[in-house]
């Protein structure tokens, strides 16, 4: 009776406030530090369990092995994003997580068991993010106000591995956009984290994948790229293994996309 009282006060107190799909692949999970991850004060930030149909406080570990989605291992940007947001626009905030570890845009890049974004593959991870999405606006009471897109490693990876171009990869993106828009809103703004470099292989499929991005956000109104600097961790010493961001990366990468977010937002307004 506790929990179900506790539960619903969060319900509460975080109805009508802004909601995000946090997606994509595994630096979206987050695979750093939650030790290391930003503390979100109480009644401002939550994330929408699925499996309970309930919001939670924010923080790390963020998300929950459920609907084929992963939750961070150990840290993630998102309880960064959240405190920043708030900060910046008084706002709560709902993080919605819906990430997978080595999952591809295309199906040309897909790994075995890993999935995929694409309308055809082994595991397909689309649907399972509307899912997850709707019981988050049902809950809330609000649409989704933007998705948080980090993702590309794996289809970087298949280029290099001469398996996909960065112009199929731009295809398939561009098409993905406007698979959530035609189910989550028209104007459904699209916030992309760039790929970064993966520590000790050709930076080739990177950097096509990283121009392809950067084309996505110009043909398409409303998605932007948010962070950029992911080439620069290397060098700054904050990788925490070849390909994955650590956990001061995850606390950049959050607070500056949240700036962004709300330069966009009020740009709208």
């Amino acid at each position: 009776m506790k929990w179900i009282l506790f539960s619903m006060l969060f319900s509460v107190n975080a109805m009508g406030q802004t909601i995000f799909l946090a997606a994509g692949q595994s630096n979206a999970v987050g695979m750093a530090d939650s030790a290391a991850s930003v503390q979100c004060v109480p009644g401002t930030a939550f994330e929408y369990r699925y499996g309970a149909n309930t919001l939670v406080h924010l923080k790390d570990p963020v998300g929950a092995p459920d609907l084929k989605f992963e939750n961070a291992q150990t840290g993630s940007a998102w309880p960064a994003f959240a405190k920043a947001y708030h900060e910046l626009t008084g706002k709560k905030v709902v993080i919605v997580p819906a990430a997978r570890g080595g999952s591809s845009c295309s199906y040309k890049a897909e790994l075995e068991e890993n999935g995929t974004w694409d309308t055809t593959g082994r595991l397909l991870l689309f649907d399972s993010a509307l899912v997850k999405a709707r019981a988050a606006m049902k809950l809330c009471k609000k649409p989704i106000a933007g998705i948080l897109w980090s993702q590309g490693e794996r289809d970087a990876n298949a280029v290099n591995a001469s398996q996909l171009t960065p112009a199929e990869y731009e295809e398939q993106f561009v098409k993905l956009i406007g698979r959530f828009r035609k189910e989550l809103g028209a104007k459904l703004p699209f916030y992309i984290i760039q790929t970064g470099h993966f520590t000790g292989h050709s930076n080739v499929g990177f950097d096509g994948i990283r121009q392809a991005q950067e084309h996505v956000a110009t043909r398409l109104k409303n998605v932007y790229i948010v962070y950029s600097q992911t080439t620069d961790f290397e060098k700054k010493g904050w990788m925490q293994d070849p390909i994955h961001y650590n956990q001061t990366a995850l606390n950049e990468i959050g607070a500056v996309m949240a700036r962004q977010v709300v330069l966009k937002e009020k740009k709208k307004t």
